[in-house]
């Protein structure tokens, strides 16, 4: 059973609350507790030595990694981070110096997004060091960014460069909450989640959410310098395929109705002109991913990063 196969079965049936706006399916579960304009996003996520980083990989790094997760599907919301709570699963032979420089990545991240750590848990775990932190935010009643909302026609837009993540990016990424608010301030967008797991992985999530297909155009997909490099030195995989399944991007995937792309296009290049945004397909009414090049239109038969095989 695959990895959202078992969370569709462990979700079915779940009790509900009329507090909860929305619950599983989502980037964050969203909850109505009577804070008048406000609701409160909900969201928890993990880091595993020897599934996220190495045990050589440098703590300051593994700890901006942990809470930066948290803090991109917060964006993916268009919501504004609040409070953090962490739990460390430390083996028995750890190194407390390691795990203090853990926590400084950690704080120099949380600061720069205004989160406060309000405690946690420590607890053991066999060989391993696993970090797991829980987040609180909040957007704007109606506010709220979903999966659901994609339309036909629609254009699709990518933040950043895609692919090559495992050279450094995937512990040194910065989430994109101020993207995100911009964004949703000076334009109306329909549908919006972070990519963690690669276009071809994710970009479903919204489509079976929104009951709608895509069309991406290949030449348009902005394929990082280390997908490109890494297709050199490896040939069976090309750049665009890294591009699409390497997963651990951590960018910002959305979608805007298209009278929208070319306005939204010219103001992001002079409000963020040290960051790549590109225009790459449309939203389509059939269902279903295809490939547009030079050849023609084929379906995308390529899977994301997949947690259980």
């Amino acid at each position: 059973m695959r990895e959202f196969e078992l969370i569709d079965c462990l979700t079915r049936g779940l009790p509900t609350h009329k507090s909860v706006v929305i619950g599983p399916g989502d980037d964050c579960a969203v909850l109505d507790l009577g804070l008048g304009d406000r609701l409160v996003l909900f969201k928890t996520d993990a880091v595993v030595e020897g599934v996220h980083f190495t045990p050589e990989t440098e703590p300051e790094r593994v700890g901006h990694k942990a809470l930066a997760r948290c803090l991109s599907d917060i964006a993916a919301m268009a919501g504004h981070p609040a409070q953090a709570l962490v739990t460390l699963a430390l083996p028995p032979n750890y190194e407390p110096a390691r795990v203090e420089r853990i926590y400084q990545g950690m704080l120099a991240l949380a600061r720069r997004y205004e989160v406060t750590i309000v405690g946690g848990e420590t607890t053991t775990n066999p060989e391993r060091i696993l970090i797991s932190i829980a987040m609180l935010g909040t957007v704007g009643r109606g506010k709220a960014v979903l999966r659901s909302g994609a339309e036909p026609g629609d254009a699709i837009f990518v933040t950043g460069d895609l692919g090559g993540s495992r050279a450094g990016k995937h512990l040194d990424f910065e989430p994109r909450i101020v993207e995100a608010q911009w964004l949703t301030k000076h334009f109306g967008v329909h549908a919006m989640m972070d990519l963690s797991d690669g276009l071809a992985g994710d970009l479903p999530h919204i489509l079976k959410s929104s009951r709608t297909g895509a069309e991406l155009l290949t030449t348009a997909i902005p394929i990082s310098r280390e997908a490109r490099l890494a297709a050199k030195d490896n040939p069976s995989k090309t750049a665009l395929q890294a591009a699409l399944t390497d997963g651990e991007d951590f960018e910002l995937l959305f979608t805007v109705a298209s009278r929208d792309a070319v306005p939204l296009l010219d103001r992001w290049r002079s409000h963020f002109p040290g960051l790549r945004l590109s225009c790459i397909g449309k939203i389509t009414a059939n269902q279903g991913i295809t490939l547009r090049d030079k050849e023609g239109v084929r379906p995308l038969t390529a899977n994301g990063y997949v947690h259980f095989k």
